[in-house]
């Protein structure tokens, strides 16, 4: 089968890119600490959903999931924890976070467990796959930066929480790995179900990696285009449903906007100069490498 792992942000900027700049400045590190803590925490909420909708059948599949909602339970647990022992905030994440960007890409009645349990099988396994891959993405690139970055006490705390996190992370994307091929397996169709439906959640997730974000000019239209890539790995008679239902939220973004402004009051109170020098270009222009910038300027 086809291998399907998380895209850089918009093609530029890997895990370690971003992770590499997110712990020097402590203010962004908690409150990327504190996203993760929440991404953990909802996706108890969004497995028990899987569970309910398969309604005690396949056995295995449902012992498995209540395992996996047990480990995300105590991976919340261990950053709360850690946050609460830094004295930081544990309320929901501003703006629109990853998970509930997720959530609302997808397109959760198309999938009837009474009418088909494989497809809602399929489905299931194949979105939580691609969460998990990007979950390992950001915890590996996570303990990468901590080891570049000074040794502080807190630096080290951090670095022992997240590494007890990702050996079951990546036990989670082996196990959905092994189902998927299991599914596969059945037959030619079922083959062919499951690539496709990696293609539309591995979309699904990129779009709402990306949502979470990016906030510089254009993003709206940006939305929009990949919620068309969304819309394209899927029948041609359910796109246009899919398109009209979101469009509106995507264009207007109040969530966008809101997060705009906060970003933009934070930046001045921190730094006047460093808003002009480096946010508003940054607004502009967009995120690149600094290599990048430095190739532009010497051309």
């Amino acid at each position: 089968m086809t291998v399907i792992y998380p895209r850089k942000f918009q093609g530029n900027l890997g895990a370690r890119d971003i992770l590499k700049h997110v712990v020097r400045d402590r203010e962004l590190h908690l409150m990327t600490l504190n996203r993760y803590r929440y991404s953990e925490q909802r996706s108890c909420k969004d497995l028990t959903e899987v569970i309910e909708k398969l309604d005690g059948q396949p056995r295995e599949l449902v012992r498995d999931l209540s395992h996996h909602i047990s480990d995300e339970a105590r991976h919340a647990m261990w950053l709360t924890d850690l946050l609460v022992e830094l004295g930081t905030d544990i309320g929901n994440p501003p703006g629109m976070p990853y998970i509930d960007e997720f959530d609302w890409l997808l397109d959760k009645d198309t999938h009837d467990p009474k009418t088909n349990l494989d497809d809602t099988i399929i489905a299931g396994m194949a979105a939580i796959n691609i969460t998990e891959k990007r979950g390992c993405e950001y915890f590996s690139a996570h303990i990468y930066a901590l080891k570049q970055a000074p040794q502080t006490a807190e630096n080290i705390k951090i670095r022992e929480t997240i590494e007890k996190i990702l050996p079951e992370e990546a036990g989670h994307v082996r196990w959905g790995n092994r189902w998927l091929v299991q599914i596969a397996n059945k037959s030619p169709e079922h083959r062919q179900k499951v690539e496709q439906a990696k293609r539309k959640y591995a979309a699904i997730e990129q779009a709402a990696f990306e949502s979470g974000m990016d906030i510089t000019l254009g993003a709206e239209l940006r939305r929009v285009t990949r919620l068309v890539e969304i819309a394209n790995t899927m029948p041609v008679w359910e796109r246009p449903q899919y398109l009209m239902e979101r469009l509106p939220q995507a264009l207007l973004a109040p969530q966008l906007q809101f997060t705009r402004i906060q970003a933009a009051q934070k930046a001045w109170q921190r730094d006047p100069q460093a808003f002009m020098e480096k946010f508003v270009p940054m607004f502009l222009n967009g995120l690149k490498k600094p290599e990048d910038k430095q190739e532009k300027t010497s051309v």
